[in-house]
C-alpha cells in the first residue's frame, strides 16, 4: 500500500519516527523526483536475530577483519554511497528529501551507519533507524566484495549485544534470504513492531561506537544467540 505527499508537505524527522512506529516508511521515485510517497506493504521483510545465518566463508571474512568496521563515523558518506549507481540498479530511491530527514534522524540519535574501510578508503556500509527494540535497515552498499555483507554481520551483533528484538528489512531479496531473511504479513509484523516498541529501548551503544568491533567478537555475539 502507498500514498503520496506533495513536495511542500512538511515532514519532519520526529514525523518520520511516527510514521515508523505505526509500519509506515518513505521512498521516492527516483533520486530527481522532489516528491515522497508512503509504504506500507503486505508482506514486510525481517532479519530474526535468533537463526541469524552466515555462510562459512563470510565467516572466515569477518573473523579475519579483513575490513574495519566502524560505526556512525561516515553517515553521510555511507548515504552517498547508498545513492551512487550499483550493479543492476541504476537509479536511487533516495532523493534530496530523503537525505535532509535521515541526516535529521542521524542528528537527533534515532539513525546509524556501519561502515566497511580497507586501507582507509570507505569500501561498503549500511544505515537505518532504531526506534524502541526495532531497527529498521534502509540501504546497503559495496564497493569491494563482502563489504555489505561483513557490515551487516557488525549490525546483527550490535543489535543483540544492545537489547534489540526486531530488525525491519522492508523488503526481502535473495541476497538478503541468504542471512535469514523472510516475509511476513503486515498483521505479525505490526504485532511484533509493537512489542519491541512497549518498554525500555534497547541500546545501539552498548557495544562501543569509538572502537571498532573485531569480527572474532561479532560472531562471538550471534553465536551465543543461536
Amino acid at each position: 500500500m502507498t500514498s503520496r505527499d506533495s513536495a511542500a508537505t512538511e515532514i519532519t524527522p520526529e514525523v518520520l519516527l511516527r510514521a515508523y512506529a505505526c509500519g509506515i516508511f518513505p521512498m521516492a521515485e527516483s533520486a530527481d523526483d522532489p516528491s515522497l510517497f508512503w509504504v506500507e506493504p503486505e508482506l514486510r521483510g525481517i532479519i530474526p536475530l535468533t537463526g541469524f545465518r552466515i555462510a562459512s566463508r563470510l565467516a572466515r571474512t569477518v573473523r579475519s577483519d579483513a575490513f574495519t568496521v566502524t560505526v556512525n563515523q561516515a553517515f553521510k558518506a555511507v548515504m552517498d554511497g547508498c545513492a551512487a549507481p550499483q550493479p543492476g540498479r541504476e537509479d536511487t530511491w533516495i532523493n534530496k528529501r530523503i537525505r535532509e530527514l535521515y541526516t535529521g534522524l542521524y542528528a537527533i540519535g534515532h539513525c546509524h551507519s556501519v561502515e566497511c574501510w580497507q586501507d582507509g578508503e570507505l569500501v561498503g556500509g549500511l544505515y537505518g533507524v532504531s526506534l524502541g527494540r526495532a531497527f529498521f535497515g534502509e540501504s546497503m552498499f559495496h564497493q569491494t566484495r563482502d563489504a555489505s555483507k561483513v557490515a551487516l554481520v557488525h549490525l546483527v551483533a550490535r543489535l543483540i549485544a544492545g537489547g534489540f528484538e526486531l530488525l525491519d528489512t522492508q523488503y526481502v531479496t535473495e541476497h538478503l534470504k541468504t542471512f535469514g531473511a523472510l516475509e511476513i504479513p503486515r498483521r505479525r509484523y505490526t504485532a511484533l513492531l509493537e512489542r519491541a516498541l512497549i518498554g525500555p529501548a534497547a541500546d545501539f551503544a552498548r557495544l562501543s561506537l569509538d572502537r571498532p568491533t573485531s569480527g572474532a567478537e561479532a560472531l562471538a555475539i550471534i553465536a551465543g544467540r543461536q
